[in-house]
């Protein structure tokens, strides 16, 4: 396997992440493959020399995040793979669940780690822009994310 670094850190990725958004549960769309057949795809990308796994909080409501956790903690050590959730998508019905407010980041960071069962991401991610968050907002949010030691890293995703 390849590495390089991940954009201009000296942080070394896999130059092959494994996008973990069709693990998780097929009740969330019928192409997402459930824990059990999700299994044997992570082994091998471990296997392999891949270290760099991508999820979202969003990814079957939460539950791609639980699998990638288990699976990465049965497969690897963690000190070993680099982990990337993201944060922008509601993940419930109240006001506030979703967007890119310093409330919903905060929010959203504790719970990712929960259902990961990690102490940190390596990097955090906004899924998309928040048109109705003043960017200040959502940047300050991230760095105190980071400042509490929760995230490394942080970056954006699809930008639309």
């Amino acid at each position: 396997m390849q590495y390089v670094n991940l954009g201009t850190t000296g942080l070394k990725v896999s130059r092959i992440c494994l996008g973990m958004m069709t693990y998780g549960t097929p009740q969330w769309r019928e192409w997402v493959l459930d824990e059990t057949a999700s299994r044997p795809f992570i082994q091998k990308a471990v296997e392999a020399g891949i270290n760099f796994f991508d999820t979202a909080n969003i990814y079957s409501i939460g539950v791609s995040e639980e699998v990638t956790g288990r699976a990465l903690r049965d497969f690897a050590r963690r000190d070993e793979v680099v982990v990337a959730t993201k944060v922008f998508f509601h993940m419930g019905d109240k006001v506030n669940q979703g967007g890119l407010s310093r409330k919903h980041i905060m929010d959203s960071i504790d719970a990712s780690l929960k259902r990961l069962g990690m102490e940190y991401v390596d990097l955090y991610q906004i899924h998309r822009w928040d048109h109705d968050t003043p960017i200040e907002e959502t940047m300050e949010a991230l760095h105190d994310v980071v400042k509490a030691g929760k995230a490394h890293y942080i970056g954006a995703s699809s930008m639309w």
